[in-house]
């Protein structure tokens, strides 16, 4: 996994976490990127400070036991997400359609999940249709070795 700080046109700095460099880039062209504040999806890396470690003569100092540090919380994260997406169903590209159907009681709800573009999915938030993004990364069925 690679984290990137985003920026959007409306200059709202985000972190984004991709499988790879190519992955952001597939992501990003084809609209699924998109700012968390105001849904911008015309979005560019930011400038980001490298991660550089202490040298190795100095001491570090130890966290603070209260204060989780960010990798636990993100363990925490993708573990409650995975169990959400377990007791769901994968609907691929039909998400939009079938999210929409729920909402009209055309069809009868159920926890669902699956892929739509960023207007599609501003399109089903005007709508009022309840939806939201998954946050940790998830490779769909058909990517998983």
């Amino acid at each position: 996994m690679i984290v990137f700080d985003l920026r959007c046109g409306q200059d709202h700095v985000f972190e984004a976490w991709f499988g790879s460099s190519a992955a952001y880039e597939d992501q990003r062209t084809r609209g699924l990127v998109c700012c968390p504040i105001c849904n911008d999806s015309d979005v560019t890396k930011a400038v980001m400070a490298p991660n550089v470690g202490a040298k190795g003569n100095r001491a570090l100092a130890a966290p603070t036991p209260s204060a989780p540090d960010a990798k636990s919380v993100l363990a925490k994260l993708a573990e409650l997400q995975a169990a959400i997406i377990d007791k769901s169903e994968w609907v691929g590209r039909s998400f939009p359609d079938r999210a929409r159907a729920m909402y009209l009681g055309e069809e009868t709800a159920a926890p669902i999940h699956g892929e739509t573009t960023a207007a599609e999915a501003r399109e089903l938030i005007d709508e009022g249709v309840p939806i939201a993004p998954l946050l940790i990364p998830f490779a769909p069925p058909s990517a998983r070795n």
